[in-house]
């Protein structure tokens, strides 16, 4: 029989769905995904009960009947997609990072990328984003993951607005995508309206000194930094490499030849992840400039509201301030 229960009434009760609602980047998902089923894209959405914390309720309340609840069954919800694919729909899923990265990595490796379906994944919450939710929770591992599978295009985005232009590109990829996104209270740094080119770094601004090549969460406060040391006569470049694989390899060779110092900073573990990967190409041309990977230094992240985490991590704007600058001088 179903109950009806009261709504708390206390000021201090913790309403789920209103503090899930605000995490304003993840709006962007809908507003991507409304915009390409509006101009006659076969969407499909579908969610693992995180419909209120990704968003993706907005999009279900414009097209109720292309929306699907899984529930807490995210093994399930990757494979069904991959089933949806193969009907000529285009299937977008999302989840917690932690779970859509690492507990259906199997169902995205066999479905999704083996048999080479169109199946768009995004895992939302990355990194160390869900901060006292705890290990089981943080995202860490998943670029290193994704990036070693087959024929699946990996991308991190840095805010929302550039999370809206990647899932607007998405609609002419076939090809199986991996989006990692934040937890929706990130900077914005784009407009939704600009193109986003899968594979194609962004370059914020050149240094001799040294180039971050950054992705995700850090690449607003890189950029941050960056502007304060260029203004103080110093020479810091900043690039964003939201494709993680393909990695632009021009990019990170250019960088290379302009600057004696590269940097990555990423909220993963910075092994196998997007220092790996910049690594990997240095290494396989020769270069011989000297890299310095930041990140989370192979440990499972520690449990505190994300904000201290970032601190801790050296992730904010003054932690990525503090390795720059020790790196330079």
């Amino acid at each position: 029989m179903n109950q009806v229960f009261p709504r708390p009434q206390s000021p201090k009760s913790w309403h789920y769905r209103e503090l899930n609602a605000k995490n304003p980047g993840l709006d962007h998902l809908s507003n991507g995904l409304i915009a390409l089923a509006e101009a006659g894209h076969p969407v499909v959405a579908g969610s693992a009960d995180l419909q209120y914390s990704n968003g993706l309720n907005r999009f279900a309340e414009r097209f109720p009947d292309r929306y699907i609840s899984f529930g807490i069954s995210e093994q399930n919800m990757v494979s069904a997609a991959a089933g949806i694919a193969t009907t000529g729909m285009m299937p977008y899923v999302a989840t917690f990072a932690s779970f859509l990265g690492l507990l259906t990595c199997e169902q995205i490796r066999m479905d999704v990328a083996y048999c080479g379906l169109p199946v768009r994944l995004i895992g939302h919450h990355t990194g160390i984003s869900m901060g006292f939710y705890g290990t089981s929770h943080h995202a860490t591992e998943d670029i290193g993951t994704m990036r070693s599978i087959a024929d699946l295009t990996v991308v991190s985005t840095a805010d929302g607005p550039q999370l809206e232009a990647a899932i607007r590109a998405s609609a002419d990829h076939d090809r199986p995508i991996y989006f990692r996104t934040g937890r929706g209270r990130e900077p914005d740094l784009y407009d939704p309206k600009a193109d986003f080119v899968f594979g194609k770094a962004i370059e914020h601004c050149q240094g001799e000194e040294l180039t971050i090549i950054a992705c995700g969460m850090p690449v607003y406060p890189a950029v941050q930094v960056a502007k304060r040391l260029n203004a103080a006569g110093r020479s810091v470049g900043v690039i964003d490499m939201a494709t993680v694989k393909p990695i632009d390899r021009e990019a990170v060779l250019a960088a290379a030849a302009r600057s004696r110092l590269l940097m990555t900073i990423e909220e993963h573990n910075i092994l196998g992840g997007l220092g790996a990967a910049v690594a990997e190409v240095l290494t396989e041309e020769g270069t011989g400039t000297r890299l310095i990977r930041h990140g989370i230094r192979d440990e499972y992240a520690l449990i505190a509201p994300p904000t201290h985490l970032y601190a801790h991590y050296k992730l904010d704007e003054a932690g990525i301030a503090e390795v720059v600058s020790a790196a330079i001088g």
